[in-house]
């Protein structure tokens, strides 16, 4: 859970690059022209959380250890990637490789930064981009059909397995990401086993102009927003160059820049907290002298199994893990007062771990 990563997807010239470099502070290539981005740059970012620093001077901590993401930018993909074209197969295993997909949708017009197909339209733009990953996901599923087939003969459970695909390349055949698949959980748990493009969860992120601000919203988002509604994914309207010119500024500086334009948040603190909800993920908090640290898990993760995060034996000698919430550790200004008013709680293997629990373990060594 420590290295989940989002790709970075959109044809040439939507503000890919630019949105990596706002997000990582980092200077990759962003040049007005396609596969200017080559090989796929790679960026960890720390996720802000306020939480952390709060509970650090409470704890006089020496150190804050924030949650991580990795942004992988990877390059823009044409019409005829998933056939090679461009970069294609290059991209296809790079997106293959991370946990979920940012697809980036240019929704501002500029005379001085060309189009790959010499206009702005978002919907066909999203459009390229799924066909060739569906067409590359028609390519796996041929493949694994060719073999499981005569694997299939007389093994009942390897042809319901046959059947699940034969159904699923009929939904791709027309058109569809498999993200809209219906089916029973044992199937979705079934075709988790494959890598499948279309099944990622994808955020899509509207890159507006200066001129759409601070409302970050333009006929193009609209059509964005409606496109994703209907396959239940969600949209980040985002400004890129101005994230991208922000991220050169102090933090102090940021903010009150900020402000002037009539905006609370950056766009890329924003896109950070959509991506951990898209993933499903949420942090829990160990607090001490040594450090303060955000652990990343998902939603529906056990206290032992969160032990594990932090070592391997101390979910093998779990004990028991003494539970105090973020508003209550402030609010008691620290674990020992808490406990005097019994805001500290002492909970099993089993209890869910809920985002900002602060928590103890204890365990045998």
């Amino acid at each position: 859970m420590s290295n989940l990563s989002c790709g970075i997807v959109g044809l040439p010239n939507v503000g890919k690059s630019t949105l990596f470099n706002a997000l990582t502070r980092k200077a990759a290539a962003a040049a007005n022209y396609p596969f200017c981005t080559i090989d796929p740059n790679i960026g960890i970012v720390e996720v802000t959380d306020p939480r952390l620093q709060a509970l650090s001077t409470i704890s006089h901590s020496k150190k804050i250890v924030s949650a991580t993401m990795t942004f992988v930018d990877i390059a823009g993909l044409v019409k005829g990637a998933s056939e090679g074209q461009g970069l294609g197969n290059q991209f296809l295993s790079n997106i293959r490789e991370t946990d979920a997909i940012l697809h980036v949708v240019r929704c501002f017009t500029d005379d001085d930064v060309i189009h790959v197909a010499g206009k702005v339209d978002p919907l066909a733009d999203i459009e390229i981009i799924n066909t060739e990953l569906i067409l590359a996901d028609l390519q796996m599923i041929d493949n694994i059909l060719s073999k499981m087939e005569r694997q299939a003969k007389g093994k009942k459970d390897l042809q319901e397995t046959v059947d699940l695909l034969k159904r699923v390349k009929t939904y791709l055949d027309q058109g569809h990401c498999l993200r809209t698949y219906v089916c029973s959980k044992q199937e979705r748990d079934l075709l988790a086993s494959y890598p499948f493009l279309t099944q990622k969860k994808v955020l899509y992120v509207a890159n507006v102009d200066e001129e759409s601000l601070p409302s970050m919203h333009n006929h193009f988002v609209s059509q964005v927003e409606a496109y994703a509604a209907k396959e239940g994914s969600f949209v980040i309207p985002i400004c890129s160059k101005l994230e991208e010119e922000m991220a050169q500024l102090s933090p102090e500086e940021a903010n009150e820049f900020l402000h002037t334009l009539g905006l609370q948040e950056t766009g890329l603190d924003r896109l950070i907290k959509a991506s951990f909800s898209l993933l499903n993920l949420i942090t829990y908090i160990t607090t001490g002298e040594i450090e303060t640290r955000a652990w990343t898990i998902s939603k529906g993760t056990s206290a032992c199994e969160a032990a594990g995060k932090i070592h391997s034996d101390i979910q093998k000698g779990f004990i028991r893990a003494e539970i105090v919430s973020y508003d209550d550790m402030v609010a008691c200004q620290g674990r020992a007062r808490a406990k005097e008013l019994g805001k500290a709680r002492s909970e099993g293997k089993e209890y869910i771990v809920q985002d900002g629990d602060v928590i103890l373990f204890f365990h045998n060594l």
